[in-house]
């Protein structure tokens, strides 16, 4: 018994060891851009930046405190992420809940026409075609109406629905005269906190980071979002470190100074979010595992 005690400790220390190593493999480039964002570009290139800052410098937020676009971007993403979890959350939600009704007619067949997108998709130019014809392409609802409802997610929603939600629940419902609209308002939701929780996290973490489909579906500059500004920053300050030495030095030190500001402003809000749906998140991910 004394030695089963024994190793039990040593396999706990061990898997504490573990985490704490993969934890600061998760945390240290995160903490890299955020030493960077305040040390001079100098310690910077020549590689003396690694666990504290170095010339601590403010330069960089200042000048990013200084550029319209960032702001812009920041404005639009915003929006683009306000409405489009909410156009998500609004699809997704009721679709996995409609599919786990065994009244819905035609139900195995919808399940598999939805399965069937998830391995079958129409290309990047057909769809740009199909988008062009709806007259969606350079408009806002482009960014929030491609992928308004997503197939995984919805799967994961009717998991939820069907584990979690006891149908002699919505059976005793029925029999006071609730409505199928009703009993989703006033009983479903109420008890899915935790997966309302995690298909917002989901989404909105998926439009605040999103930048290839405005860059494959918006010319206009001034609707950009913040990932599709860090992004020029990033190409530019690349191709300015990259480029001879007549180019303009005290750019490249701005640009420099500057790509690192605006990483941890496009992130903040994100890490900012995660603390408070922490508790929901870990429930809802654990969906569709093995119940006690």
């Amino acid at each position: 018994m004394r030695k089963i005690i024994h190793n039990d400790k040593i396999f706990t220390v061990f898997n504490y060891i573990l985490a704490t190593l993969f934890l600061l493999i998760a945390l240290y480039p995160l903490w890299y851009v955020v030493i960077c964002s305040i040390s001079g570009i100098s310690a910077i290139v020549t590689g003396r930046v690694w666990i504290i800052p170095q010339s601590i410098t403010f330069a960089g937020y200042k000048k990013m405190l200084e550029q319209k676009e960032i702001w812009t971007g920041y404005k639009w993403t915003i929006l683009y992420t306000l409405v489009g979890t909410s156009i998500n959350l609004t699809f997704t939600i009721p679709a996995g809940y409609a599919l786990t009704r065994k009244t819905l007619p035609f139900r195995r067949a919808i399940n598999m026409y939805f399965m069937l997108t998830m391995f079958i998709g129409g290309g990047l130019i057909p769809t740009y075609l199909w988008m062009d014809r709806l007259h969606l392409v350079n408009t806002f609802w482009i960014l929030v109406l491609m992928g308004a409802v997503s197939v995984w997610n919805m799967i994961i929603c009717r998991t939820f629905f069907e584990n979690n939600i006891p149908g002699e629940l919505i059976d005793s419902a029925k029999i006071d005269g609730a409505s199928e609209i009703g009993i989703f308002a006033k009983i479903v939701l109420p008890l899915s906190k935790s997966i309302l929780a995690v298909m917002t996290l989901f989404f909105a973490v998926g439009h605040w980071n999103s930048y290839f489909t405005a860059l494959i579906y918006l010319r206009d500059r001034t609707r950009q979002p913040l990932q599709l500004v860090l992004r020029t920053l990033l190409l530019t300050s690349q191709l300015m470190t990259e480029g001879t030495n007549e180019m303009l030095n005290q750019n490249m030190i701005d640009l420099q100074n500057m790509k690192y500001c605006v990483v941890i402003a496009a992130s903040l809000p994100v890490l900012m979010l995660y603390p408070f749906i922490q508790k929901y998140f870990v429930k809802g991910v654990m969906i569709g595992a093995v119940k006690g």
